[in-house]
């Protein structure tokens, strides 16, 4: 979920935005949580903040290929890399999947952690 604020008719209000595995949005306000119709294309708005964050964080981001959860995570903060080093293992639609460091350097922050759910470019490491 995204903490966000929205802006309707001029007055400001805290919200949750949720993406579901299936292409819906939801938005948490004030206790109830509306749907939001809307065609999953590549260029959604969560698509396009996501890209931004990883963009920021430089190459060294390791981003989620796909959805799922986090199974294991077997780097904690500080530990030095190789490139192609297994960092986590993310189940999927019951298959594991090992997601692997983009490159060599030292893991600066871990964003997830075990049991977590994570959608598709979600930022999962990030490595100096």
């Amino acid at each position: 979920m995204e903490d966000l604020t929205i802006k309707v008719d001029g007055k400001e209000y805290p919200v949750k935005v949720e993406e579901t595995g299936d292409g819906r949005i939801l938005v948490h306000c004030n206790g109830d949580v509306y749907e939001v119709d809307s065609k999953p294309t590549k260029a959604n708005i969560f698509d396009k903040l996501k890209k931004k964050e990883a963009k920021e964080a430089g190459n060294g981001t390791v981003i989620s290929p796909l959805p799922g959860t986090i199974y294991e995570i077997k780097v904690k903060k500080g530990d030095n890399v190789k490139e192609k080093q297994p960092l986590i293992k993310l189940i999927a639609m019951k298959m594991e999947n090992e997601i692997t460091a983009p490159k060599a350097g030292t893991i600066k922050e871990i964003k997830v952690k075990k049991n977590d759910n994570v959608n598709k470019g979600d930022v999962l490491i990030i490595i100096d």
